[in-house]
Parts: C-alpha cells; structure tokens; sequence
C-alpha cells in the first residue's frame, strides 16, 4: 500500500525533467574541463618548454641564478650537472635542472 502511495507521488512531481539534466551536467562539466585548460594547463606547458629550451641552451661563460638563489658564472658543463665558480677560486656542482634562470649570457667572441 506505501508503496503504490510513493509511486504516485513520484508520477506527480514531474519526474520526466530528471532525463534532460545529464546532458546539462555534460555540458557544464566541458566548460570547467575547458576553463582549467585555458588558464592553468596551457600556461604551464608553455613555461616548462621555455625552461627546457633554456636549459638547453646554457653555454659556458653564462651568469646563472640556481633556484636556490646562488649566482655564478658557469665554468664546465656536462648532460646532467652544471659546475659554477660562485667567487674566484670557489666551484660548485649543481643539477642542470636547478638552473633557475641565465641572468647574462656569455658575450661571444
């Protein structure tokens, strides 16, 4: 008997609009999808290939800051360290990925 009660209830309530709602979340699930893309993927991405074109391109001779805040000139460079003479006679080794930015490249001869 409760139950023939609840069924009717649930006919009069207009239950047919809970159908077109799925597409709405769809769509509206898109856009955020597209929102976070736009503004936070996409950025990203392109700093991380300018940090890989930079690293890239470090040359001896170049003024570097480490993430670390240290700055030096960069005396010898191998694949994956990087040796910087932070004061005359004073070297240090670092990974070539805590390069946080070239402050003055090398002047070429």
């Amino acid at each position: 008997m409760f139950a023939d009660i609840a069924h009717a209830m649930g006919n009069l309530g207009g239950g047919g609009a809970g159908g077109g709602g799925d597409y709405g979340f769809i769509i509206m699930m898109l856009i955020v999808f597209a929102i976070f893309y736009f503004l936070l993927i996409m950025p990203q991405q392109k700093k991380q290939k300018e940090m890989k074109k930079m690293l890239a391109e470090l040359a001896h001779g170049d003024l570097v800051q480490t993430a670390g805040g240290i700055q030096g000139r960069i005396t010898a460079l191998t694949e994956t360290a990087v040796t910087i003479e932070i004061a005359e006679k004073v070297k240090i080794k670092v990974g070539r990925n805590f390069i946080g930015t070239v402050i003055e490249k090398a002047s070429k001869p």
